[in-house]
């Protein structure tokens, strides 16, 4: 049995895993390891002690969204160019203009195994990669099997990154706390993830 809790948004922006700093970037489709392990680390901080990087309570999670704008952010690089002559130097940071791709009205599941950790999840908002991108809980929470969140394409439609390797997998980072071992994952989708009727 699952205990989900539903977060929802105006927007999120997940950072894109290889971290570019292009002049277009688009906002990840799935959550990787690293952000359920920051999430279920916001939501439970008695985790903390002892982190070996591992999941401990999300069992499963579920993300959807409306649609990706285009918004553009100025940036500023972190060094300073040195201009001028030897007795008439100025240090400046140029401005740039990055176009994001941001999600519009994402939706997430949190899948916990026992009402307790539910219940303590359902008092407390989220960020999805960004302080700024704030996802709040919905006050209900859903119980439901395993076999109606995987399979109901109505009610649970969405990307989910699956944190396992098979055939399907591939590359989702590397676990710092050992020794940078490599972390697979597939991505299963449900539905239709990306909502058509507003």
């Amino acid at each position: 049995m699952y205990y989900l809790v539903k977060y929802s948004g105006a927007f999120g922006f997940i950072k894109p895993w290889t971290a570019v700093r292009d002049s277009e970037i688009y906002t990840q489709q799935f959550l990787t390891l690293s952000i359920i392990a920051g999430i279920e680390r916001k939501l439970f901080p008695e985790l903390l002690f002892n982190d070996d990087g591992e999941i401990k309570k999300i069992v499963a999670h579920r993300l959807s969204y409306k649609q990706i704008s285009q918004q553009q952010e100025q940036i500023q690089p972190r060094g300073w160019n040195e201009k001028g002559t030897k007795n008439n130097k100025s240090y400046e940071r140029p401005y740039a203009i990055l176009v994001r791709g941001v999600m519009l009205e994402p939706v997430l599941f949190l899948a916990f195994q026992n009402m307790k950790d539910a219940e303590v999840a359902v008092r407390q908002h989220i960020c999805l990669a960004r302080n700024e991108d704030i996802l709040y809980p919905d006050d209900q929470i859903l119980e439901v099997s395993e076999k109606e969140f995987n399979e109901n394409e109505e009610l649970f439609f969405g990307f989910e990154l699956v944190f396992e390797k098979n055939e399907q997998s591939f590359l989702v980072g590397y676990n710092r706390y050992k020794q940078n071992e490599k972390m697979f994952g597939y991505i299963k989708i449900v539905g239709t993830p990306v909502k058509t009727n507003y």
